[in-house]
């Protein structure tokens, strides 16, 4: 068992302790902490399912599979937050992922590698279709807010009417993405997957399909669980702990939806697979960009709750700069630990900015 497997599988003891937490009533802050440490090896273990279930079902409909669960532990968070009406946090929640993924977890990945190997490589074309992607996400979600500030009196019906229409085509490129990586162009991204397959899976035999779906279908009824406890006591911990609903969903919650992803996307750039660490890093924003979103939007329509994508410009201003470093740095196709390095500065000044925040607010 791996170094990062057994990590998980020791933390699956917060599981239990979280419910004792909540049903003997530790406080907030306990249930949030240990809810949050639960999350992360159930997460683990849904992904490792995925994956397992995607070896049986094939290239195709494995794609599709992974595709579609890559970001499902995030996904079940922010349903629960949304059902609790606690829409600027699922806001801050997205808006976290996407910076997340571009800046802490490819910077990690650009600086352990490059520290083991002088300089990494990585498919330039790909590069530059997942950066023309998310200028298409940004563009997304800036445009909602912009037509608020630049009309006077529009409603929050009309607002999310549009959010809604712009939802809806961002899932119909989501799926022609999917076609592009899977079908036309799945050449592209046969290199990556086949050093995953030979170096990470090294399946000797099919695995057993029922008791991987059996492993699925628990670890996520169990996230769900988790994510009303951590839901439920969110408001409380945060100001218990000092921290705004604003940092909590844009830098904790990310990171504790995305832990397993992250592990990832680092292991197998320490081990010189790139062009796999920044398709996981990379395609995991995309997928927050041009699936989750407009699902959450969707879902809020349906929930009757006034999810939409008018953000704070603010987190518009930090998706912007994680876009654009993000893109500049990769574009070449080549990374080294200096790269990386950028990377993990630009998120940390960004969450020194998110942070403080309240207190230049205030100021202003």
């Amino acid at each position: 068992m791996s170094t990062k497997n057994l990590i998980f599988t020791v933390l699956l003891v917060f599981v239990p302790i979280s419910i004792v937490a909540h049903y003997l009533e530790w406080g907030a802050v306990a249930v949030f902490v240990t809810a949050s440490i639960a999350i992360l090896p159930l997460a683990a273990w849904m992904g490792a399912a995925t994956e397992e279930i995607a070896v049986v079902a094939g290239s195709t409909l494995g794609g599709l599979l992974n595709a579609t669960f890559g970001n499902a532990t995030e996904l079940i968070i922010a349903l629960v937050a949304l059902r609790a009406g606690l829409v600027n946090v699922v806001k801050a929640s997205i808006t976290g992922s996407i910076i997340g993924n571009l800046l802490l977890v490819m910077g990690l990945a650009m600086l352990l590698g490059g520290l083991r190997f002088k300089e990494q490589s990585f498919q330039p074309v790909v590069a530059r279709v997942n950066a023309s992607s998310m200028n298409l996400a940004v563009i997304a979600m800036l445009l909602p807010t912009a037509v608020n500030f630049t009309s006077s009196g529009i409603d929050e019906v009309t607002q999310q009417r549009l959010s809604v229409a712009v939802a809806i085509v961002l899932i119909l490129v989501y799926g022609l993405t999917l076609l592009f990586s899977m079908k036309t162009h799945s050449y592209l991204c046969d290199v990556g997957e086949a050093e995953f397959e030979a170096g990470e899976a090294g399946h000797a035999e099919k695995p057993n399909l029922w008791l991987w779906v059996v492993v699925l279908l628990v670890a996520t009824v169990f996230v769900a669980i988790e994510s009303e406890f951590l839901v439920g006591s969110l408001e409380e911990a945060t100001s218990g702990l000092g921290l705004t609903e604003l940092f909590t969903g844009v830098i904790v919650l990310p990171i504790i939806g995305n832990a397993a992803e992250h592990a990832t996307a680092v292991t197998v750039a320490i081990k010189n697979k790139m062009d796999l660490s920044v398709s996981v890093a990379v395609g995991s924003s995309l997928q927050i960009a041009l699936f989750v979103a407009p699902v959450l939007v969707l879902a809020g329509w349906a929930m009757g709750q006034p999810m939409d994508l008018d953000f704070n410009p603010f987190e518009l201003v930090a998706v912007a700069v994680a876009v654009l470093i993000a893109n500049s740095i990769s574009s070449d196709g080549r990374s080294n630990w200096l790269e990386g390095t950028l990377l993990l500065a630009a998120y940390a000044i960004l969450g020194l900015a998110f942070f403080f925040h309240p207190i230049i607010e205030g100021i202003g």
